[in-house]
């Protein structure tokens, strides 16, 4: 599909439904990401579809690329069950009809980071052939943590150890 120094050109598209509910003006929802023809081509919102209640969004200019040290996100996304894009926004400052999509990722470590620092992130599936892609860069790059060591068990103390501690019989042999 693409080398780890590639960059995969991907769209967001957003919905926006105008007053779901009494307390809400605008509710966001992710739909999907789709592939796009060049992440440097078209960047920014564009207008889809509006019925004056339901409006869908393209936000566009965004990448993926691999980075062999955020492997360990990529692995625990493949071994999630449901491999996934991650998308994070947040509210539009400017202009509070709009969300400002801040990052598309497919690393479960930076969704973290990113849900962390207080940005919306939802998730919607990662296609099979992306998965296999995903996949063949974990497997080249991904080293697994080492076991840890087991602390020495001089260190421990008896009750640690399960063991009790040697009597200290009054009478020993030499005593004798």
């Amino acid at each position: 599909m693409t080398s780890s120094a590639e960059i995969l050109p991907v769209a967001v598209l957003m919905q926006r439904l105008a007053a779901p509910n009494r307390w809400e003006d605008w509710q966001f929802k992710l739909l999907e990401v789709v592939p796009a023809t060049n992440a440097s081509d078209v960047v920014g919102l564009a207008l889809i579809e509006d019925d004056g209640k339901q409006s869908r969004w393209l936000h566009s200019g965004f990448g993926i690329q691999l980075f062999a040290d955020e492997c360990k996100g990529y692995f625990l996304n493949l071994t999630s069950g449901q491999p996934s894009w991650f998308v994070s926004w947040r509210p539009n400052e400017q202009d509070l009809t709009q969300v400002e999509v801040t990052a598309v990722s497919v690393s479960y470590i930076e969704a973290d980071r990113r849900m962390f620092a207080e940005e919306q992130v939802e998730s919607v599936p990662l296609p099979p052939e992306l998965c296999e892609w995903l996949q063949d860069f974990t497997n080249q790059h991904f080293k697994p943590e080492s076991a840890r060591k087991v602390r020495a068990q001089s260190f421990l103390n008896a009750e640690e150890r399960g063991t009790t501690a040697p009597s200290q019989d009054s009478g020993s042999a030499r005593d004798g």
